[in-house]
């Protein structure tokens, strides 16, 4: 298959017991992309790739459980990776929190930054990208990736107020946020429910949908039951470590 999904971390908000936060590995036959670095991805990314055999990082946004791990990653680059410049692809504001956190002005020359915004475009390898802003506090960019006549969108996080409609037809893999059950979703929280998950990959034409980002201690099943009913067809629930083929 020309693009796969690696799942590296799909815990909503805080890591549960054994598991890590958000994160993915995009394959395709040019390129291996990290997406996300969540807190816990890093050690589970090395199951399924070298580090030096990484293209790229894209970091949808700068909340803690989606890009933590891009700290450690910094070590190891500049210590234990050989000379290899990383372009990390990431918002303004995932920036700034990187330098923070490092006590660093610049990240260069270990990380190529590239900062990306709603609508950008760009190209890495054979994976063509594109981004758009989703219904969340902070700028928080949604990707679509698009390779060998395939296409894999994230929702990153986001509230009922955006919808993978702004990323264009024809999404054969989505991977979709579902925080709560209907029943339990805060009415002012900045996420989807598995039922408004399910509604908006069915309003898309999305062919095949995945939940993440579930809370720890959530019921998986009854969260694909729920998403399930408003999509129309079965919905599966992302499992660590589990690959996925576009």
């Amino acid at each position: 298959m020309a693009l796969s999904i690696t799942v590296l971390g799909c815990s909503g908000s805080y890591s549960g017991p054994g598991m890590a936060c958000t994160g993915y590995l995009v394959t395709s036959p040019g390129a291996r992309v990290w997406l996300d670095t969540g807190p816990g991805t890093m050690a589970n990314l090395q199951r399924h790739c070298d580090l030096a055999d990484l293209d790229a990082v894209v970091i949808t946004h700068q909340h803690a459980d989606h890009w933590t791990d891009l700290a450690l990653a910094f070590t190891a680059f500049r210590h234990y990776v050989g000379d290899k410049r990383l372009p990390v692809y990431g918002t303004a504001g995932t920036r700034s929190m990187a330098c923070a956190l490092l006590g660093k002005d610049d990240l260069a020359p270990i990380f190529d930054w590239r900062r990306i915004s709603s609508e950008d475009r760009m190209s890495i390898a054979d994976q063509q990208w594109r981004f758009s802003r989703t219904d969340h506090p902070v700028e928080t960019l949604a990707p679509r990736v698009d390779c060998g006549g395939r296409s894999f969108a994230f929702s990153a996080d986001t509230a009922p107020g955006w919808s993978f409609e702004q990323l264009g037809r024809g999404i054969h893999l989505a991977l979709c946020e579902a925080t709560f059950t209907e029943a339990d979703r805060h009415p002012d929280a900045p996420h989807l429910s598995a039922r408004q998950a399910g509604a908006m990959a069915a309003a898309a034409g999305v062919e095949k949908l995945l939940l993440t980002h579930l809370i720890p201690g959530s019921d998986a099943g009854a969260m694909a039951r729920e998403a399930s009913e408003s999509f129309g067809q079965p919905v599966d629930v992302a499992k660590q470590d589990w690959i996925y083929q576009v």
